[in-house]
């Protein structure tokens, strides 16, 4: 089957949710101690230093372990939190996922952790992961899939404002029918349960990553970047730039039962620690250093990302900076000057593009889509008055919190 196929977890819109954050400017983070640098625009960082998943302080900062029935992965399999675990290893708690088939549905048990709150767009993402290609237990084969993204639900088929980045599907044996190893970061724009139809891009790497990596991603000007071990191994922009905030998630679970040869096979998959900053683009290394610094100063967990911030180009300096990556993209558009006084009528506003970069303050004209899609029908309220927030790129007014609106044209 082809990559069209793929799908993750949509998380059940029974999950609290919070309002929409948006996007703002976007600045390279200077790293020194944890204390100063999360003044800065907002971190989540944690170390996963939990005695198990009843942990009260687990649930006390925002983590879920998912009990709820339903897909991916095997029909009528089990996800329980006694699947999340939060062992010692090489002298730290990690946060370890498990996985078990005996090959029916009845008999395989999957994991996943995920954030209560969607809250997580633009910034950069890190988490350092330790994917494993044998069981621990069991014959080995099973098409097991082992992930690190982010997700919004969907709401009704094509829905155009659905948001997910997959920063890794690590396929040890394959799956989908790949022979495995296989490695895929995928970004989404949309999709249809029945019939199927996905609407992605995505890239690959068809090599063992049994072990550790830092895995980092930066969601920025229109692109999204992943890094594995400091390396880019993918760049996605265009319309599958998310729309909305998401939620962080880890799971492990079984494509099917195809591959299986019997008796019970056990896989695990081990997380370090996580961080998030939001609105600013880290480099990899700028990443793993502020995740030390965090850990260096005995810090296990921190939250700033709705207290700092919003993060502001600082006053005299240039336009927000991307990363290296995207700032040498033909597609990308240069900020509009900080000096032009924003519109104040609709009679001198400009019409709102998608591909347009927005500052804090200006203003565009534009008329909400019916349904979110820009290319769709419209809402039928007419035009109306815009004025951006914050930083934005991609975000239609109207549908996203990056946008006031000043009323009716």
């Amino acid at each position: 089957m082809s990559i069209g196929k793929r799908r993750s977890i949509v998380i059940a819109s029974a999950i609290a949710l919070a309002g929409a954050l948006g996007g703002v400017a976007l600045t390279a983070a200077s790293v020194g101690t944890a204390s100063a640098a999360a003044n800065n625009c907002g971190y989540l960082f944690d170390d996963f230093n939990y005695s198990s998943s009843s942990d009260s302080s687990l649930t006390a900062h925002g983590w879920v372990p998912r009990t709820y029935s339903g897909g991916p992965g095997v029909p009528g399999a089990t996800w329980s939190a006694n699947s999340i675990s939060f062992p010692t290893n090489g002298g730290q708690k990690v946060m370890q996922l498990t996985a078990s088939t005996d090959g029916t549905g009845g008999g395989t048990n999957q994991a996943e952790l995920y954030t209560a709150q969607k809250r997580y767009l633009e910034g950069t993402y890190a988490s350092r992961i330790r994917f494993t290609d044998t069981p621990t237990g069991g014959n080995d084969g099973d098409h097991i899939n082992e992930t690190f993204f982010t997700i919004s639900p969907l709401n009704g088929d094509l829905d155009p404002t659905y948001s997910e980045l997959d920063f890794s599907e690590y396929l040890p044996n394959g799956g989908w029918g790949e022979t495995g190893p296989i490695n895929y970061q995928t970004t989404w724009y949309t999709y249809r349960n029945d019939p199927w139809y996905a609407d992605n891009v995505h890239s690959e790497e068809r090599q063992s990553f049994d072990g550790w990596h830092d895995l980092v991603v930066t969601v920025s000007g229109g692109h999204v970047i992943y890094y594995i071990d400091g390396q880019q191994v993918g760049d996605h922009s265009g319309k599958f730039y998310p729309r909305q905030t998401m939620t962080i998630n880890w799971n492990l679970w079984f494509i099917d039962t195809a591959a299986h040869s019997g008796g019970l096979s056990t896989y695990i998959q081990q997380v370090d620690w996580v961080l998030y900053a939001k609105n600013q683009v880290l480099t990899p290394s700028q990443a793993t250093a502020q995740a030390a610094a965090y850990r260096g100063a005995g810090n296990a967990f921190t939250d700033t990302v709705d207290s700092s911030g919003p993060c502001v180009t600082p006053s005299g300096s240039s336009s927000p900076s991307p990363s290296a990556s995207a700032s040498k993209s033909p597609s990308s558009s240069p900020s509009p000057s900080t000096s032009t006084p924003p519109a104040t009528s609709c009679a001198s506003a400009p019409e709102w593009s998608i591909n347009g970069i927005y500052t804090t303050g200006q203003t565009v004209k534009h008329e909400k889509s019916a349904n979110g899609n820009p290319n769709g029908p419209g809402s039928g309220q007419g035009k109306h008055l815009w004025r951006a927030k914050w930083w934005t790129q991609g975000s239609e007014p109207g549908w996203t919190a990056n946008w006031e609106d000043l009323g009716h044209c």
